[in-house]
């Protein structure tokens, strides 16, 4: 049975739902018991599973990652909230160092079934330390998984998937979302939590995006489209392991691809999603795979947010640079369709594609 909620409440209802099923899930964090968290994603846990299942932690985020790497060693399900994105980087030794690598430390002797959720990314009018894009850090680093939703849909099943995982899970939750409301279905496995998903069909342009950024897509193919382009938008949801299957079926099809993201660009996630594409879609692409990005720099003050970050014009103007002169453009969708089915694709039969 469907209901709406908002991404807030759908973490709050896997939680509670995962609490239920399963003993060994314990909950803890900064505030997240009678407070019910910053943000009440950890609303009424106390109250329902006590103070041994939910209660806060010290001001102490190396502590909070210890102390679950040790739960997890001892049996337990610890899922543990960093609070905002960058107050997780005193823990990032832990998570590094420990949480990533003990099960291949211990050839698969030790499992680390811990899920650290991290507010993360822009967009709330938060100053430094409170709204980065750190996913790059966590996805560069073999042994985890990382995963972002961008429904409130997505938010509940990729969290009760995350903390049934027996691998360590970084759960990014865009916090500028929190409060967006979508249908949720307790009851639909819904996609695999290592696979993307196509949020909108196109045939000229695949735009590739995840998180918060994804509404941000969505919002520039619809500017695009009024331009004539029609441009498909991909939700990553994972970012690591890399669901290479759906991005090189798409890219291959369109012919041209844009990677949005809030982080920075260099050597931003997006310039991974841009060399793999390249790699493995080389032959197909009509135009360099172009970023849209936050500018190279500090967290800016609130004020400035907006200039930072992406923006459905910027989408927009991205769009509108992919070298559309190109003659690969001119061939017609069976010729396409074709190479994206296999057939040798040269420059002789489509016309001089570079």
């Amino acid at each position: 049975m469907s209901e709406t909620l908002t991404m807030a409440a759908a973490l709050n209802r896997a939680l509670g739902d995962a609490m239920r099923a399963d003993p060994d899930v314990v909950v803890y964090g900064e505030d997240v018991g009678i407070l019910g968290g910053v943000f009440r994603i950890t609303d009424g846990l106390t109250e329902e599973f006590g103070e041994e299942r939910c209660f806060d932690s010290p001001l102490a985020e190396a502590g909070i990652l210890g102390t679950a790497i040790g739960m997890a060693m001892n049996g337990l399900r610890p899922v543990v909230e960093m609070q905002f994105d960058a107050f997780a980087y005193p823990a990032f030794q832990q998570v590094v160092s420990h949480l990533a690598k003990l099960r291949n430390r211990t050839r698969g002797a030790v499992s680390m079934p811990v899920v650290v959720r991290i507010p993360y990314g822009g967009g709330i009018g938060g100053v430094e330390h409170h709204a980065d894009a750190s996913e790059a850090y966590y996805a560069h680093t073999p042994g985890l998984r990382v995963v972002s939703p961008s429904t409130p849909a997505d938010a509940y099943t990729m969290l009760r998937e995350s903390i049934a995982s027996p691998d360590p899970v970084i759960f990014l939750e865009p916090k500028r979302l929190y409060w967006s409301k979508g249908p949720v279905n307790t009851t639909d496995p819904g996609a695999a939590l290592d696979r993307a998903a196509r949020r909108r069909e196109g045939t000229d342009l695949t735009l590739i995006a995840y998180g918060a950024t994804v509404e941000i897509a969505e919002e520039g193919a619809a500017l695009a489209a009024e331009d004539g382009y029609s441009a498909e938008v991909l939700d990553l949801r994972s970012l690591a392991p890399f669901d290479d299957e759906t991005v090189t079926e798409s890219v291959r099809r369109t012919g041209r691809a844009i990677v949005v993201h809030e982080a920075q660009g260099f050597v931003g996630y997006g310039a991974e999603v841009a060399a793999r594409v390249s790699e493995q879609c080389f032959h197909y692409l009509e135009a360099p795979v172009l970023r849209v990005c936050g500018l190279d720099i500090p967290y800016p003050p609130p004020k400035l947010e907006d200039l930072h970050l992406p923006s459905a014009e910027r989408v927009l103007d991205a769009v509108r640079r992919l070298q559309w002169e190109s003659a690969w453009t001119a061939t017609d969708g069976e010729d396409r369709a074709a190479v994206s089915a296999g057939v040798a694709h040269t420059a002789g039969s489509t016309g001089g594609a570079s």
